[in-house]
């Protein structure tokens, strides 16, 4: 088997220098901006930004004369609610449709409802019913059918203050969907947000990684905002995520499972926070560096 430097795809999130919810952070930056960072930082790819072309030839193409390639883009859903079903598969084909064209294999997928920094309407996170746990898994099982018509894969997006944020939630989604239809995207950083060991889930769903997510926690800030009760937007601005080696997340074990299991594809790395507190351009050379370093660790050439 080919060391795992050689198998993947490191990309870097445009959300280190965008933010998508909170468009007051990093909103002065420009296109030509993170292409000229992306690419002087040494990156295969990235993920959609509203700082891009909005049509699916037009990234492609810009990216393209970058030298870059689209890993994906957010699809935040709404399947726990049969009432949404119909509307969603449909908005769903085409949000795949664009992510086809614009050259991506993958559809990071995540179910909103019941979040309350998706949809003020909430004031917590909603636990699901056993009702709605089988519709979410029937709207996710008929949107993986979407993605594999089109010869692409829906990657389920575990995330904070959602309906899908720890190991038990994970777990019962992994066992209600079918494992052809819907893959896993592991979060390093979600995954020790909401309670879990990345590592761990690494093993636990081998079969079913298909896409990652890199990025580090600050315990501290975690703790605090778990006494505080700080809702989800709060903590990413008092900087709960950070870059690969600023924080508590194990790369070395995170890495070493994912070379076991063989894994091979995108690693996208992140850090979600505060542009103007977090130089993005300094933070994303130190989590390649930390990334590079445990891939020569392991006997490859970084």
């Amino acid at each position: 088997m080919r060391p795992i430097a050689e198998r993947v795809r490191l990309g870097i999130s445009a959300i280190n220098w965008v933010n998508e919810d909170m468009h007051e952070l990093g909103d002065h930056y420009t296109f030509e901006d993170l292409m000229r960072d992306f690419t002087s930082l040494g990156f295969e790819g990235t993920e959609m930004c509203r700082k891009f072309p909005q049509t699916a030839s037009g990234v492609r193409e810009a990216l393209g004369s970058h030298g870059l390639q689209l890993g994906s883009w957010w699809r935040g859903v709404r399947f726990a609610d049969p009432a949404y079903r119909e509307e969603e598969l449909a908005a769903y084909r085409s949000h795949a449709e664009f992510l086809k064209e614009a050259g991506a294999s993958h559809i990071v997928t995540c179910e909103v409802w019941g979040a309350p920094h998706a949809d003020p309407a909430f004031k917590e996170r909603v636990i699901l019913s056993d009702e709605q746990w089988g519709h979410l898994a029937e709207g996710l099982n008929a949107a993986g059918e979407i993605a594999r018509e089109l010869g692409m894969k829906l990657v389920y997006h575990y995330h904070a203050g959602t309906v899908v944020e720890g190991p038990q939630e994970i777990e019962r989604l992994m066992a209600l969907t079918d494992p052809s239809l819907v893959h896993l995207l592991l979060d390093t950083g979600h995954a020790v947000y909401g309670g879990g060991d990345p590592a761990v889930y690494a093993k636990q769903f081998k079969d079913r990684i298909a896409y990652v997510h890199l990025k580090d926690v600050r315990m501290d800030v975690l703790e605090q905002a778990r006494r505080e009760n700080w809702d989800f937007l709060t903590r990413v601005k008092q900087g709960v995520f950070t870059v690969p080696g600023d924080g508590c997340v194990d790369f070395a074990a995170v890495l070493g499972q994912l070379d076991e299991n063989g894994y091979e594809g995108w690693m996208i790395l992140e850090a979600e926070q505060d542009p103007s507190v977090a130089e993005p351009v300094g933070y994303a050379a130190k989590g390649k560096a930390h990334l590079l370093a445990l891939f020569g660790e392991g006997g490859v050439p970084a």
